[in-house]
C-alpha cells in the first residue's frame, strides 16, 4: 500500500485572484440586477405575488442573515409600485347600535377629508344649535304653541265655570286646587246655610255639585295630553329649527361626496341624529363634553369619524413590516379609559393593526415572533381564511367579557401574507398545522450558498459594491474583494462555495471600512478586511485562549511528539455562535477477552449522544465484519474521551475511535504528532466531517505553540479536501514542510499512516500479510478466542466435577 503524503499547500487555501476583476475600485460598479445567488427563491416570490387567489401567501425559508428580508422586501415594493391604492377605511357611530359601529371604505386621501369636515362640522354644531334655538323665530314659534295650549286650557275652564253658574254653583281657584261652592242670589253659601235649604234644593245642588266635579276631573285628566300634544308641537319646532341651523352644515360637507353614496347616507344619519338630540346635546353643552358621552349621556363626539386606515401619502398599495406580530398589533384593539370608577369605551377608540395598513397590499412577518405571542396565530389564520378582520379584544375572543362591548364591523381582507422563518419553522408548521398547507401553498427557499465559479465572483462582487453604498461606506478595491470573496468561501466551509449570508460580510465591511479609515485610505484594501478578521478573532478567541493554555501546561493531557498503543489524539469543535475553534481531545482505547461488547464510556455515563453511540456501533460492526467472519469475536473493548465533562454529541471522531481500538488490539503504537477527524462506516471508508478547517488549525496552534517538528499534522477525510481553506499561517508551515495535512480514504490508509506499518491487504484466501496491523488484529483476536474456549471448557469440567461430586453424596445418604 502506498504511503499517503501530504496535501499540496495549494490545495489547502483557494485563492481569489484579483486579475478577475475588471474594476479599481467598487465605486463605478453597477447595482446587482437581480438578487445574488437566489434565482430559485425569487422565481417562487414572483410566483406567490401573480397569483391573486385565496390562500397562495408566502413562507420564506432560510437561515438568519441571508438578506431574505431586504431581497424579499425588494421585489415587494417593486411589484406594489404598480398596484393602486386600496383606499382609506374609517369607523362612525351606528346611531341605531351605538356598540356596533359602522365601517366606511374611502378612495385613497379622501378619509383625512371626511375626518376633517366631520372635526369642523362638531365644532360649528353647538354654536349652530344655539343659534338656531335663541332665534326670534323659534323663540315666537315656541311662545305661541304655549300661548295657544294656555288659551285652551283657559276656555275649557271658563266654559266649566259657566256651567256651574248655570246651576248655582260658584267654580273658584283655591290654593289647594279648584273647588265648587253652591251660591243663591250670586252669593256663595256657607255650611250652615246650604244646611237650611229645602231638602229638594239640597238634594238637586247636591247632584250639580257631583256632576260638575265629575267634568273637572276629566277636564284635568286632559289637560297633560294637550301638554303633550303642546310638547310634540315645541320638538316639531325644534326639529325644524335644527333642520334649519345644520342642515346647511350639512350639506356643504355633501358637496364635497357627490360620488360617495356612503358618505352621503352617513351625513343623512348624522343630520337625522342632530334633530333628534340636538335639545340634549344643547343641554350637555355646560358639561365635560366627551366623558359625558361614557355613561349613556349625549356628546357631539358622535359626529366624529375615525379614521384608522389613511392612504393618502401612498399611491401604491402598502407595504408593511410588523415587528411586534402581537394579537392586538395584527388585527386592532379597542382601547379604553377609566371614568367614575369604570372602563369605558367607543368607536373613536377603535386602534387599527397590521392587517388594516396592509390590507390591499402585502404584510411581512417573522413566523418565530407570530408563534410565540399568545393567541396571535390563531387569530391571523382567522382573518386570513375568513378574508375578514374582526377587531375582538383577547378577553372577548375567550369569553372572558361580562359586558355589553364594541362589536365593530368586520372589514373586508384582501392582502398578500409573507412569513420569514427558517426551515425548522415551515416544516414543523406543515406537519403540525393542518391549515397551514391550505393558507400558505408556495415557499421560497433561500440558498445558504453557491457555487464558486467566474461568473458568481463576478456577480458577488457586484453585490458587495451594493452593500457598500448601502452603508455609505469606502469603495473597496480588487484585493479587498478578492480577500472577501475567500472569506465567502470559509464562511461557506467550502472552497468551492460562497455563502450567502450577507449580514456577516455587511458587518465585516463596516469594521474593514473603519480600519482603512483608521489608516487614512480612501479604499478598503485587502490588508483592512485582515485586520477587520484579526480583530473579531482577538474579540472572541478568549475561551480558546483558556482551552489551549489548558494543554501546553499540561492541564490537559495531548501529546504532540511520540508514540503510544491505544491512544490518539481526535478533535471536537466548539461553535461560540459568532466563532468556533477546534479543542483536541485524547481519545484512549483498552481491549481484552470478553463476548464481543464494545463499550461506549460516554454513552455508559449518559455523556454520549444518539450519533455518537450510532458510531460506536459501525466500530463494533466493522470488527465483527472484518475480522471474525469464521469465529465468534471474543472481545470486549472500551472506549472514552479522556478528560471530557461534558457531552460528546456527533460521529465525527468514529475514525480516531476506531484506529485507537485497533492499535490497542495489535499493540502498534500510534504516532501522537498526528491528530485524527473523520466519520467511518461499516466498511471502513472514510466519510467527510464538519468543522475541518477548525479542527486543522486547533491543532496546529497546540503544535505551533510547542514547536513545530516537520512531524506534526492532521488526517481528514478525503471527501472534505474540497473545504479546505485555511488560515495562512497553517498553508504557510505546509508549504515549509513544518506540518502536514493528510487525506485518507479508508480506514487501512489511515492506520499505515498513524502507525507508519501497513495495514495489509488480504490475499485470496483471505490471510493479511505477515507483521501487518491487520495480521497482527486477526492473531490477537484469534487468541482472545482459543482463552475463551479454554476458559470456557475449563468451566465445564468443573461444572461436572461439581455436578459427580453431588450425586456420589446423594448416593451415600441412601446407603445409611
Amino acid at each position: 500500500m502506498p504511503e499517503v503524503p501530504p496535501l499540496d499547500p495549494q490545495i489547502l487555501y483557494t485563492r481569489c485572484d484579483p486579475r478577475l476583476f475588471d474594476f479599481e475600485t467598487t465605486e463605478n460598479l453597477p447595482e446587482p440586477d437581480e438578487v445574488f445567488g437566489q434565482a430559485r427563491a425569487v422565481d417562487a416570490v414572483q410566483l406567490a405575488i401573480e397569483i391573486d387567489a385565496p390562500g397562495y401567501n408566502l413562507f420564506v425559508l432560510g437561515e438568519p442573515g441571508s438578506n431574505r428580508h431586504g431581497a424579499v422586501r425588494r421585489i415587494l415594493e417593486a411589484h406594489a409600485a404598480t398596484r393602486p391604492s386600496p383606499g382609506d377605511w374609517c369607523y362612525t357611530n351606528n346611531f341605531a347600535e351605538p356598540n356596533r359601529p359602522h365601517a366606511l371604505q374611502l378612495p385613497a386621501g379622501r378619509g383625512v377629508q371626511l375626518r376633517d369636515d366631520m372635526q369642523r362640522f362638531v365644532s360649528e354644531l353647538g354654536q349652530a344649535i344655539g343659534a338656531g334655538f335663541d332665534s326670534e323665530e323659534y323663540r315666537a314659534r315656541v311662545e305661541a304653541i304655549q300661548e295657544e295650549f294656555k288659551k285652551r286650557e283657559e276656555l275649557a275652564l271658563s266654559e266649566l265655570g259657566d256651567a256651574a253658574l248655570a246651576e248655582s254653583v260658584a267654580f273658584v281657584r283655591t290654593p289647594q286646587g279648584f273647588a265648587f261652592l253652591p251660591m243663591k242670589d250670586k252669593d256663595t253659601l256657607d255650611p250652615e246655610a246650604f244646611a237650611n235649604l229645602p231638602d229638594d234644593e239640597r238634594e238637586r245642588l247636591g247632584h250639580s255639585i257631583e256632576a260638575l266635579r265629575e267634568r273637572l276631573h276629566k277636564l284635568l285628566q286632559q289637560f297633560p295630553r294637550w301638554r303633550r300634544e303642546m310638547q310634540v308641537q315645541v320638538r316639531e319646532a325644534s326639529r325644524e329649527t335644527l333642520k334649519l341651523a345644520v342642515g346647511h352644515l350639512i350639506e356643504e360637507i355633501k358637496e364635497h361626496y357627490p360620488d360617495l353614496p356612503a358618505v352621503q347616507s352617513f351625513l343623512d344619519d348624522v343630520l337625522c341624529d342632530v334633530v333628534e338630540v340636538g335639545q340634549e346635546l344643547r343641554e350637555q353643552a355646560a358639561k365635560s363634553g366627551d366623558a359625558a358621552a361614557s355613561e349613556g349621556g349625549i356628546s357631539a363626539q358622535r359626529y366624529q369619524v375615525n379614521l384608522i386606515v389613511d392612504q393618502d401619502a401612498r399611491p401604491f398599495a402598502p407595504l408593511v413590516f410588523e415587528d411586534h406580530p402581537t394579537y392586538p398589533n395584527l388585527v386592532g384593539r379597542i382601547d379604553q379609559f377609566a371614568h367614575m370608577g369604570m372602563l369605558v369605551t367607543n368607536f373613536t377608540l377603535i386602534k387599527p393593526g397590521a392587517l388594516h395598513r396592509a390590507n390591499g397590499g402585502y404584510l411581512m412577518l417573522d413566523a418565530e415572533k407570530v408563534l410565540i405571542q399568545p393567541y396571535a396565530w390563531e387569530g391571523l389564520k382567522r382573518a386570513l381564511k375568513s378574508r375578514r378582520i374582526r377587531i375582538e379584544s383577547l378577553a372577548q375572543v375567550l369569553g372572558w367579557v361580562g359586558a355589553l362591548p364594541l362589536e365593530p364591523d368586520p372589514i373586508p381582507l384582501s392582502v398578500k401574507l409573507v412569513l420569514f422563518g427558517e426551515r425548522r419553522h415551515y416544516y414543523l408548521l406543515k406537519a403540525l398545522d393542518a391549515e397551514f398547507a391550505e393558507l400558505f401553498k408556495i415557499a421560497a427557499d433561500f440558498e445558504d450558498t453557491v457555487e464558486r465559479n467566474v461568473d458568481n465572483t463576478q456577480r458577488y462582487s457586484r453585490m458587495l459594491g451594493a452593500l457598500v453604498r448601502r452603508q455609505g461606506l469606502k469603495p473597496l478595491a480588487c484585493g479587498g474583494v478578492a480577500r472577501l470573496v475567500e472569506y465567502g468561501s470559509r464562511l461557506a466551509g467550502d472552497a468551492g462555495k460562497l455563502s450567502t449570508r450577507t449580514r456577516d460580510l455587511a458587518d465585516l465591511l463596516q469594521e474593514a471600512d473603519h480600519y482603512a479609515g483608521k489608516a487614512g485610505r480612501q479604499t478598503v484594501l485587502r490588508d483592512d478586511v485582515e485586520a477587520a478578521l484579526a480583530a473579531r478573532v482577538r474579540r472572541a478567541d478568549r475561551l480558546r485562549d483558556s482551552v489551549y493554555d489548558a494543554v501546553l501546561r499540561e492541564t490537559v493531557l495531548i501529546s504532540t511528539s511520540g508514540s503510544h498503543a491505544g491512544q490518539i489524539n481526535g478533535l471536537a469543535v466548539i461553535d461560540l455562535g459568532d466563532f468556533r475553534f477546534a479543542r483536541p481531545m485524547r481519545v484512549t482505547a483498552t481491549a481484552r477477552v470478553g463476548d464481543g461488547d464494545v463499550i461506549d464510556i460516554e454513552r455508559k455515563a449518559e455523556l454520549g449522544g444518539s450519533l455518537h453511540s450510532k458510531g460506536v456501533m459501525i466500530l463494533s460492526a466493522f470488527l465483527a465484519a472484518r475480522y471474525s467472519r469464521n469465529a465468534p469475536l471474543s472481545l470486549s473493548a472500551s472506549l472514552v474521551f479522556e478528560q471530557s465533562y461534558g457531552p460528546v454529541e456527533g460521529d465525527s471522531a468514529s475514525l480516531a475511535e476506531l484506529c485507537a481500538l485497533l492499535s490497542a488490539l495489535s499493540g502498534v503504537p500510534i504516532r501522537q504528532s498526528l491528530a485524527v477527524t473523520g466519520s467511518v462506516n461499516q466498511h471502513g471508508k472514510v466519510q467527510a466531517i464538519g468543522g475541518v478547517n477548525e479542527k486543522i488549525e486547533g491543532f496546529f496552534d497546540i503544535c505551533k505553540a510547542r514547536g513545530l517538528s516537520g512531524e506534526q499534522g492532521v488526517l481528514i477525510p478525503q471527501a472534505n479536501v474540497k473545504h479546505l481553506m485555511l488560515r495562512a499561517d497553517v498553508v504557510e508551515a505546509a508549504a515549509a514542510g513544518r506540518f502536514g495535512v493528510y487525506a485518507v480514504a479508508d480506514l487501512d490508509e489511515a492506520i499505515g499512516l498513524l502507525t507508519g506499518i501497513p495495514a495489509g491487504v488480504a490475499d485470496a484466501a483471505g490471510a493479511y500479510p505477515q507483521g501487518s496491523v491487520n495480521h497482527r488484529i486477526e492473531a490477537r483476536l484469534a487468541q482472545f478466542c482459543a482463552l475463551r474456549e479454554e476458559f470456557g471448557a475449563g468451566d465445564r469440567r468443573r461444572k461436572g466435577s461439581n455436578a459427580t461430586r453431588s450425586r456420589g453424596q446423594e448416593s451415600g445418604g441412601g446407603l445409611q
